[in-house]
């Protein structure tokens, strides 16, 4: 019989099968930050830099970039010869364009990341230049295909921004060119073959399958018929046993760039959650540490704070002010004047959760459970994406809400977004949902931005942290623990910080040779 060997440098062709779930309702991550978005749009768009495992940046589209001495400009440069994927040039008017017109204006994180950009200056094709009125050491976290995606200004500019059909059709300068979308079915990408790194991407396709039945996913990994899913893909339960499989191995590394966690919203607005009491009620009457252990299978820990753990010298954990205790919590219902009524309840509430699968759902489940025992009767909604989003950060038509955010490597980047007052109510995805409004909060967030000594921003930050979880509009309930499932033989010279919303550029498939 023939030796079988394996390659040890990357092998070109083949084609990725990867999971997609739930299927995004835009293709491209300036538009809409959504997590299945910025899956597909990481492999399609380039980011200004990468993430290492470190989170340090790293040369992408801008080769190399350096700050003032005194923190009130940024200086970016390009890489020449760069292609958007329909054969125009990719320059610095690209970016100018795109920070002015889809960063400052419409995106959910990046009108804070970026408010004190005053002007942009693009001295030349190859030179951006962001002039600050204040040092924002952030925007250097912030700058990858995800937190600061560059449209084509050619395709864009004199257009409606959000309902241009190349939201859905994207023209990025990535590794992958896109194809085709059917919806409800498929994305495919293909390799491009004018990509600006020599002989990469290896693989030649790309192919997002929606698999809406969680069963059937875990059922394709192991039939082989999928080899990669980011995000927590499969059920929990069914995440150690794929793991020991032979030809499949479980990565939890990729993610560091997210420190994702997840939250109850308080519709701050609306009926009895208009009383912080309440809000403290509940949130008491919560067990976060059975929420990490039982409803995600220790795939997450108790939080304590919106600014999660995994941000050490930003997170303050003696700001919380609500362990779980049943009985205070019953007691400042009471004290509210939300008496139980004769049948044991006081009143009934509305929770709408993230329709991103089960996991969100069970949470949803365990807090109606939680909250039956203190008298509060909850009804679960469902609903897909684009309803959810609307709902809560549109029509404000609910009452509690599951979300979860990626906090980012600074929480000005993630964080702050879920309390600005600025963006209640404008329809803008994954930003302030509870309708919180609170002027000195507001004064921190606009402090922060402009803030350029680490430890006065440290200071500002557990400020914020003490007021948050004082007014208690969000509920910080778990810091999520997300895990890839991959083929064995799917390899890469090296995972990113950010590669979960990074691109397949340096994937390859090790297929054996018979010798």
């Amino acid at each position: 019989m023939p030796a079988v060997s394996f390659a040890q440098t990357p092998q070109p062709g083949g084609t990725l099968t990867a999971i997609i779930q739930p299927e995004p309702v835009i293709l491209t991550a300036a538009i809409n930050t959504a997590a299945p978005t910025g899956t597909v749009s990481g492999n399609i768009f380039d980011g200004l830099v990468d993430y290492d495992a470190s989170l340090n940046p790293q040369p992408a589209l801008a080769e190399s970039w350096e700050t003032a001495a005194d923190g009130l400009s940024l200086t970016l440069r390009l890489r020449k010869g760069v292609l958007w994927h329909d054969g125009k040039p990719f320059t610095s008017a690209d970016v100018k364009w795109t920070l002015e017109n889809v960063w400052k204006t419409i995106h959910p994180r990046n009108q804070a990341t970026f408010a004190k950009v005053k002007q942009v200056d693009t001295p030349d094709d190859n030179t951006v230049v962001l002039r600050l009125s204040e040092p924002s050491p952030a925007i250097l976290s912030s700058l990858n295909s995800n937190g600061a995606q560059v449209l084509p200004k050619h395709l864009y500019d004199g257009t409606d921004i959000l309902n241009n059909p190349n939201n859905n059709k994207p023209v990025g300068t990535g590794p992958f060119v896109f194809k085709e979308w059917k919806r409800g079915e498929y994305i495919v990408l293909e390799r491009n073959p004018n990509y600006w790194a020599k002989g990469k991407p290896y693989l030649d396709k790309v192919i997002y399958k929606v698999v809406p039945d969680a069963a059937a996913r875990s059922a394709g990994f192991e039939k082989g018929e999928i080899q990669y899913g980011s995000l927590s893909p499969v059920p929990l339960k069914d995440a150690e046993r794929l793991g020991k499989l032979p030809g499949l191995k479980i990565e939890t590394s990729g993610y560091e760039w997210l420190s994702p966690f997840l939250f109850l919203d308080f519709n701050v607005e609306r009926g009895p959650l208009k009383d912080a009491r309440v809000r403290h009620a509940l949130a008491r009457a919560t067990d976060r540490k059975a929420i990490s252990n039982v409803v995600w299978y220790g795939f997450a820990k108790p939080a304590t704070s919106p600014v999660p753990s995994t941000l050490a010298a930003f997170h303050d954990a003696s700001a919380d002010k609500d362990a779980f205790d049943v009985k205070s919590a019953d007691a400042l219902l009471d004290e509210a004047g939300f008496k139980r009524n004769a049948d044991g309840t006081r009143f009934s509430l509305f929770i709408d959760y993230i329709p991103y699968g089960d996991d969100f759902k069970r949470t949803a489940e365990y807090i109606k459970q939680a909250l039956k025992r203190v008298g509060v009767d909850v009804t679960i909604r469902t609903q897909d994406t684009a309803a959810f989003t609307k709902r809560v950060y549109g029509d404000r038509d609910f009452d509690l809400s599951i979300a979860w955010f990626a906090a980012f490597s600074d929480p000005q980047i993630g964080v702050t977004r879920a309390y600005w007052s600025a963006s209640v109510g404008k329809n803008i995805p994954w930003t302030n949902g509870s309708g919180y409004k609170n002027a000195e909060v507001d004064d921190i967030i606009s402090k922060v931005q402009g803030e350029a000594s680490a430890e006065k921003r440290i200071a500002l930050f557990k400020d914020f942290q003490k007021i948050v979880l004082t007014d208690l509009p969000t509920l910080p309930l778990v810091e999520l623990k997300f895990f890839t499932v991959q083929a064995a033989n799917l390899k890469t010279s090296a995972i990113r910080g950010d590669q979960v919303y990074g691109s397949f550029r340096d994937f390859w498939f090790d297929v054996p040779k018979q010798n």
